[in-house]
């Protein structure tokens, strides 16, 4: 005999989905805010690792091989006690942490001062003060980037620039994979070179759109070709003749996918002979890429002539499988108002981007950067 299973169903209950909704979204919004406060915590424990570690090194022997020997003793003993994460290199990685933002130091109620050399009053908890989870809290509010995005930041030797993508991963919510591919690309030194830096600034605010690229965001602005070691003077032929000496180095400028064809490539068309300067093949875009090499500014012939090249080019060099080329010219100046009415609209797609062979001085790189986002935070910089 059969034994008959009961079956409860739920009585329908009005509004249910919407409570089940904001309670799942509150759980899921509570275990995020919880994972940041307690990465948030161990950056502050790290800075505070790092901190007393240079205090007993200062109060001994100053040498050397005193520090690496504190080092590999407290990384002994730390790893006997809590496991993995007290290497010596990661001890050292404290330290060097603590090194590059000892300017904070947490007062009692929570605010942030200057000081060279950074204390926290009463570490026995005695007279008062501050609980050690309550200085950490207090460290804490200083660090809101992840571990990670910090070990990442410290490997720039310039504090300027530092700075600036402390300050752009936290604006834009960048992950440590985001931060290192702006640092990668020298996006700190082309926003500050950048004729438009707000844009540059609201570009890097914009989240990233799948696996899907294009030529404005592949091609990088402006190029900055300082390896060539070019004076005052030079010519066209001199400029490529560099290139080509320097092409190692001038691919890593490019970036990664792009691929050397060839120089002074020879196209006929009708009875008249042309030459493009240089091609290159680009893995990500998959399609060739010409370029124009242009001493002066900027102009709309010039679109003219690499539209002309860009037609032959997609007659009669492009395999199969393979997109339309684009163009690329390359020029000492460029005038974003012709840029834009001159490219805009063309059957083909031609970027124009400025070069460098002489990068100016970084507090004066830092100083322009910084006037661009004060004006972008009241709303006065323009498009």
């Amino acid at each position: 005999m059969k034994k008959r299973v009961s079956k409860t169903v739920a009585a329908p209950l009005a509004g249910y989905d919407a409570i089940l909704s904001g309670l799942v979204d509150l759980l899921e919004s509570a275990r995020r805010v919880s994972a940041r406060a307690v990465n948030a915590v161990m950056t502050a424990t790290y800075w505070e690792v790092g901190r007393r570690i240079v205090d007993f090194e200062q109060g001994g022997k100053k040498r050397a091989e005193y520090g690496e020997m504190l080092l590999e003793r407290l990384s002994a003993d730390l790893t006997a006690k809590f496991g993995r994460g007290f290497s010596r290199q990661n001890l050292h990685k404290y330290r060097q942490f603590f090194l590059g933002y000892r300017e904070i130091r947490p007062t009692v109620s929570g605010e942030f001062i200057g000081d060279k050399r950074p204390t926290l009053s009463g570490e026995s908890g005695t007279d008062g003060a501050p609980s050690i989870p309550a200085r950490l809290k207090h460290i804490a509010a200083r660090f809101p980037l992840p571990w990670s995005n910090y070990v990442r930041l410290l490997a720039l030797r310039s504090d300027e620039a530092r700075k600036f993508y402390e300050t752009e991963a936290l604006r834009c919510g960048w992950t440590v994979r985001q931060l290192d591919r702006q640092i990668s690309t020298q996006f700190y030194e082309r926003t500050a070179l950048s004729r438009n830096k707000a844009a540059m600034l609201r570009k890097a605010g914009k989240p990233e759109v799948g696996d899907a690229v294009s030529a404005d965001e592949e091609i990088k602005d402006p190029l900055m070709l300082e390896f060539l070691g070019l004076k005052d003077e030079y010519s066209e032929s001199d400029l490529e003749d560099a290139l080509i000496r320097h092409l190692e180095s001038f691919l890593m400028e490019l970036g990664g996918d792009f691929a050397f064809i060839a120089r002074q490539r020879r196209l006929r068309i009708g009875d008249e002979w042309y030459r493009v300067d240089l091609l290159f093949f680009h893995r990500k875009l998959r399609c060739l890429v010409v370029i124009d090499l242009k001493l002066g500014r900027f102009t709309h012939a010039d679109a003219g002539q690499m539209h002309l090249y860009l037609n032959y080019a997609r007659e009669h060099w492009t395999n199969e499988g393979e997109n339309p080329p684009i163009g690329l010219i390359l020029c000492a100046q460029k005038n974003d108002a012709v840029a834009h009415y001159a490219l805009e609209g063309l059957a083909n797609k031609v970027v124009a981007r400025e070069y460098l062979t002489a990068l100016p001085k970084e507090k004066t790189l830092a100083e322009e950067i910084e006037k661009t986002r004060k004006r972008l935070e009241s709303g006065t910089a323009g498009a």
